[in-house]
């Protein structure tokens, strides 16, 4: 895809969870400066059944596509930890992620931990300090982030943007 006024680089970056999901809508301009144009830590209950916390994390990722029509979707991999069930369940958030990306004639990006860490820091073992820390230089945030979920979303952002010829 060519970069011109008329047709700027939009990506829906996202740090996938189940209880938390960190969500990002950032722009590349002609001038290839990076803008944030959404951010946000979605959240949902555990009183909910696992059904219905998926529906809402898919209502919610469909109407952010809705309302900033991103030509890409970014997606930080998934890191097996020994809770399988948490594993299971991220997996599903993945999927459908992934299925509304492709519905929405989006093309999907994913990149492991260390990837977005050299990619924001230069150093692949880098802190989430770090990370937040680098992130906020990047990229102009004009508003408080209280979770790491949703710096973790726009770190997948600026990776897509740096890594991915549009």
């Amino acid at each position: 895809m060519r970069l011109n006024s008329k047709n700027p680089m939009k990506v829906l970056a996202i740090d996938p969870g189940y209880e938390r999901i960190g969500i990002a809508v950032l722009e590349r301009l002609p001038n290839k400066k990076e803008v944030l144009l959404y951010s946000d830590c979605f959240k949902t209950s555990p009183k909910l059944s696992p059904e219905e916390r998926l529906f809402l994390i898919g209502e919610e990722i469909t109407k952010i596509i809705k309302k900033f029509k991103p030509t890409s979707c970014a997606l930080e991999k998934l890191f097996f930890n020994t809770n399988q069930k948490t594993v299971m369940m991220v997996s599903q958030v993945r999927g459908m992620i992934i299925y509304q990306a492709m519905l929405n004639k989006m093309s999907v990006f994913e990149y492991n931990p260390s990837e977005i860490k050299i990619a924001i820091t230069g150093y692949g073992r880098s802190t989430k300090y770090q990370i937040t820390d680098m992130v906020k230089r990047l990229i102009c945030i004009d508003k408080k982030i209280s979770y790491d979920d949703e710096f973790d979303a726009i770190a997948v952002g600026l990776t897509c943007l740096a890594s991915e010829k549009f």
